[in-house]
Parts: C-alpha cells; sequence; structure tokens
C-alpha cells in the first residue's frame, strides 16, 4: 500500500504544470504627467515581489521585474496601479514554463493559480513565455468584449469560477485569470 501512494505521489507530482513569472509589462490609462508615472512606480514598488520598476513616460508603460522564486500576485498589480488613481490598460507576465500543457477555452493550475486560456492553439508550454492578461480590468473594454465573445463560460464575466470551472476540478468562488497568447 505505501508503494502504491508512494508511486502516486511521483506520478502526481510530474503532471504538476509550473512556471515562475520573471517580468511583467504594464500599460496604464489615465496618465497625463510625470507626476501620474510616478506615483504608478512608487505603489508598484512598494507590492513585496516587486524587484524593480521603470517606467516609460511616453507610452504610460512599466516594465516590472519579479523578485526570483517570488509568488506574483496578479489582482495585486492592478491594485496598486488603481491605488495609485488609475487603470490597467495592458498586462503581459513574462515567465519560464516547465511542462504546461495548454487547450483553447480550457482551465490549467498553474502553481495553484488557475488560468482559463482564450483564442490559443493546443500546445505545452516549455521555456520563456508571455501571457496577456484579457480579463476585466485588465484590457480596455473593447479587448474584453473580444476575447470575452470567444468563451460561453460564466466564468469570463465574472473572474470566479461557475459551474463550468468545477468540471476541472475547481472550487466555487476560485478566481480565474484569463489569458490568451
Amino acid at each position: 500500500m505505501k508503494r502504491v501512494i508512494l508511486l502516486m505521489g511521483i506520478v502526481l507530482s510530474t503532471m504538476v504544470a509550473t512556471a515562475q513569472f520573471s517580468s511583467a509589462s504594464l500599460q496604464a490609462s489615465g496618465l497625463t504627467c510625470a507626476l501620474c508615472t510616478k506615483a504608478i512606480n512608487k505603489s508598484l514598488e512598494q507590492l513585496p515581489f516587486v524587484e524593480s520598476v521603470n517606467a516609460d513616460i511616453k507610452t504610460s508603460s512599466f516594465r516590472i521585474t519579479f523578485k526570483k522564486d517570488a509568488d506574483v500576485n496578479i489582482d495585486a498589480l492592478r491594485k496598486g496601479v488603481e491605488d495609485a488613481g488609475f487603470s490597467v490598460a495592458k498586462l503581459q507576465l513574462t515567465g519560464n514554463f516547465n511542462n504546461v500543457s495548454i487547450e483553447n477555452d480550457a482551465h490549467q493550475v498553474i502553481n495553484g493559480k488557475a488560468f482559463h486560456f482564450l483564442s490559443v492553439k493546443p500546445r505545452v508550454l516549455d521555456g520563456e513565455q508571455q501571457l496577456t492578461l484579457v480579463d476585466k480590468n485588465f484590457v480596455q473594454a473593447k479587448d474584453f468584449k473580444k476575447y470575452s465573445a470567444s468563451s460561453k463560460m460564466s466564468c469570463v464575466q465574472t473572474g470566479k469560477a461557475g459551474d463550468c470551472c468545477r468540471k476541472d476540478g475547481l472550487s466555487a468562488e476560485t478566481r480565474i485569470y484569463h489569458v490568451t497568447i
């Protein structure tokens, strides 16, 4: 019996999808001056998983580098921008992926976070990849409308697991991040 349990543990551990996010590119909206950029920069730098933030005033964008092996809180990035008085227009996460199988309009748990892939071709992600968040409050309204139309699952509208997600083993109210590549 102990051998069976040990073998099951080994098999399950090899099936876990992993990725280490190393950086992000964030574009903010509503900025009008250098002080706006400074406010967002200061807010993002205070996040415990952020190593550094480099701003580009001309494009209202920020290059965020994460601390090595840090657990990146995606919603905290959005909240940091909103706490500074602005909104996120685009967020792209760059990470090193290890054996992450994805399919269109399907959920995948990566490092304990649930991601729902939209408008992608089936493949296995290995090595450095960039994910673009397409949730409400992470993209402009027209982009959200485009991506949300690509799925009939209710989680796309709410960002929380619904009946559509439970078949994938996700519990009610689990935060679902909607992404594309």
